[in-house]
């Protein structure tokens, strides 16, 4: 008996029944079969007699992991970036290729919105130059660091921004007039979007869902009431399956919320740093509320001033620091006193890896996404994918997070390779504690679970999202190949 609709392709999620029968998974190394009741894995032994009217679901074999858990993502971006016109590599390298794109997404006075830009395309990117490609009709385009908009003339008009407007965050020509350059004004920009209303999230969990994946943490700044009010309509509706907690400004209140709250996000740029002590009482403000903080450091500058003020202000279990991508030896000193969870992306080293090579200097390449390095120092480390910015696969970062290749297949600090066990450790941890011990299928534990093709052994070798056969989340609902 099928206990979901099957998937090929496209294909459609359905409904399990209350209970399940698993016959010969692969757990910890020895086989066994399953039951899975109320949302628990309540038997686990050699073999179980299958109940009159059980659904079974035979394994063949193959490795059962607690489901994967994306400790970084941004859900509603990544439902954006799905319905968005591609304008960066590998799917777009030249200037010309991005006005083929943008052409081509010309449908009506409707907006274009691109995302994934890199200067490696057209240089750095603004209004004149999109004005060139598409003249008529609005266009924005994301950066694929998510930090910057570009918009055309057309766009900028619609808007409503003008020479006089003194906006902090707009970019300006030598005449004063703005040049369609806009950095960390998402909010801002989304109220002034005409009729614009919130993307699909269905098909974020179709591809979510499909790797494995039964829980993200939303890591999106400037997440308020509304968009948590969202992500518990999408869940109720069954929109969304995988498990959702989310990070949010200080404001948030947590009777507000029907979803948990995990840390308040504080987002440092290292064009616009915060004065010390302001970063130091709003680290002290969200502790006073009960509340952990995440802290976005990308460069080294943003990540020793945020943790020397975390120590100043005193840290709390929970806080952590997203991305640290440039950890250096002085970093990791920091990162230890300060007893901080490190959440990172080791996927940038496979996508993006071949151009920081070339863009980032020899002080810093060497400590570039660290993980073993990070181990060996004994800081908590899990892992998260950074979607849409990075892509939604966790096999992918965990298999860059062992060999450490860029795409055209460059080695970038390889000694910080960590094994398959331990790479599939940073997305199998709980939410509450990334860089905590993995979580375990155990008579009591929740059935959200990744099965397999494979034993666990043939796996390791190449961690593919291909080889997951099926996902089961709560022990009813999820996603089974086809």
């Amino acid at each position: 008996m099928a206990w979901v609709r099957r998937e090929s392709g496209g294909g459609v999620f359905g409904s399990a029944p209350k209970g399940i029968l698993l016959v010969q998974a692969e757990v910890g190394g020895q086989v066994c079969d399953l039951r899975l009741e109320r949302g628990r894995v309540t038997e686990i032994a050699p073999t179980l007699e299958r109940r009159p009217g059980e659904p079974c679901l035979q394994a063949h074999r193959g490795s059962l992991l607690p489901g994967l858990h994306d400790h970084h993502i941004h859900l509603l971006a990544l439902a954006a970036a799905l319905e968005s016109v591609n304008c960066g590599p590998p799917q777009v390298r030249s200037a010309p290729e991005l006005c083929r794109v943008l052409r081509r997404a010309v449908r009506s006075s409707a907006w274009i919105r691109g995302v994934g830009y890199h200067e490696s395309v057209a240089g750095n990117l603004d209004r004149h130059i999109l004005d060139r490609f598409v003249p008529d009709v609005p266009v924005r385009i994301q950066h694929r660091s998510g930090a910057l908009w570009v918009l055309n003339g057309a766009a900028l008009e619609a808007i409503g921004l003008d020479s006089s407007a003194e906006i902090p965050g707009v970019e300006r020509d030598t005449y004063g007039r703005p040049n369609g350059r806009l950095f960390r004004l998402d909010a801002w920009l989304r109220k002034r979007i005409p009729e614009e209303v919130p993307p699909d999230l269905a098909p974020v969990d179709r591809l979510l869902v499909k790797s494995g994946t039964t829980g993200v943490t939303d890591a999106t700044e400037h997440n308020d009431v509304g968009e948590m009010q969202l992500f518990a309509r999408a869940l109720v509706e069954g929109v969304l399956r995988v498990r959702v907690v989310a990070m949010g400004r200080r404001e948030l209140r947590l009777t507000d919320l029907n979803i948990p709250a995990s840390p308040v996000k504080i987002l440092l740029d290292e064009r616009a740093l915060p004065d010390p002590e302001s970063l130091s009482e709003a680290f002290r403000s969200a502790h006073e509320a009960g509340r952990s903080v995440a802290i976005h450091c990308v460069g080294r500058v943003e990540a020793v001033l945020a943790l020397a003020m975390l120590r100043q202000a005193g840290s709390m279990p929970g806080d952590r620091i997203e991305h640290c991508a440039v950890a250096p030896p002085e970093v990791v000193e920091m990162l230890v006193a300060t007893g901080v969870t490190v959440v990172t992306q080791p996927n940038f080293v496979r996508e993006r890896g071949d151009q920081y090579l070339q863009e980032v200097g020899a002080r810093d390449l060497p400590w570039l996404y660290r993980c073993a390095g990070l181990d060996a120092a004994g800081i908590p480390v899990g892992g998260g994918t950074d979607a849409p910015f990075g892509v939604p696969n966790p096999w992918l970062a965990m298999q860059a997070a062992v060999d450490r290749r860029t795409e055209a297949g460059s080695v970038l600090g390889e000694q910080e390779g960590v094994t398959p066990e331990r790479a599939l450790a940073l997305f199998t941890t709980s939410p509450e504690a990334p860089g905590g011990l993995p979580r375990r299928v155990v008579p009591g534990s929740p059935a959200d679970l990744c099965l397999l093709s494979l034993p666990w052994q043939r796996a390791r070798d190449r961690l593919d999202a291909a080889d997951v056969a099926a996902t089961i989340i709560g022990g009813r609902g999820g996603w089974q190949r086809g």
